[in-house]
């Protein structure tokens, strides 16, 4: 292992002992190079790879300090790992998905209150409107989709699962699989599995809303496996 390496480890290693908490300047850097043993250049470098990490943050003019440590925060850049390999990928992202946010809805059943169980129904009522116009705005559907995936997730109770839900499945991701759903009837398909998983949120049942969960993204999975669209897509990026 490098200098640099072993400096990031032991940084990271303060953090994990208390050492360093959230939101707490780090020494100057003359006496944090002295702690750690290593000379300044290496202490920069290894400053600059935590920043990338979104585990320290820079301020202009004032140091650097401790980022939140929030788990959406640091798990950000796993958005980009889904959206780069999608292409080659995709049925084990979706498949991951399928498992995670099956238990995320379940959790949810009894969590979630009832103004937001209104606001799915909102989101979804919307959704069946734009899928009706004809062309089709995908790009709203795009968003209507990851608010509702989205609000769920955030009531599952488990900040760390409704960061990993979200960031496996952003933005891109989505773009990615609405767009290869060609079949006008695979889309309507799809609001089909929003609507149950909503009623079995109304009902507060938990097996059931787990259950059309993963129905649901068991969906996507068969709708884009011969989808040439997806395929088209996926290719160009």
């Amino acid at each position: 292992m490098g200098v640099i390496e072993t400096a990031i480890d032991t940084i990271k290693q303060m953090i994990i002992d208390g050492e360093l908490r959230p939101g707490q300047k780090l020494p100057v850097e003359k006496n944090l190079a002295e702690q750690l043993g290593v000379a300044r250049n290496t202490l920069r470098e290894a400053v600059r790879a935590l920043v990338a990490m979104r585990v320290l943050q820079t301020r202009q003019g004032d140091g650097t300090y401790v980022t939140s440590l929030s788990p959406d925060l640091l798990l950000d850049g796993m958005s980009f790992v889904a959206d780069i390999h999608l292409d080659a990928g995709a049925g084990e992202f979706l498949h991951v998905r399928r498992i995670l946010e099956a238990e995320a809805t379940g959790l949810a059943a009894t969590r979630i209150p009832d103004t937001d169980l209104v606001h799915l129904g909102d989101l979804l009522d919307e959704a069946e409107t734009v899928a009706a116009c004809d062309p089709v705005d995908h790009e709203k559907l795009i968003a209507l989709d990851q608010d509702f995936h989205a609000l769920i997730a955030s009531h599952c109770g488990n900040a760390v699962l409704a960061a990993v839900i979200h960031n496996m499945s952003g933005r891109t991701v989505r773009a990615r699989i609405w767009r290869g759903m060609s079949d006008p009837e695979a889309v309507h398909r799809t609001l089909r599995e929003h609507r149950a998983v909503h009623r079995a949120l109304l009902a507060r049942d938990c097996e059931r809303a787990r259950l059309h969960a993963a129905l649901h993204v068991l969906g996507v999975e068969e709708s884009l496996t011969g989808s040439r669209a997806f395929a088209g897509e996926a290719a160009h990026g």
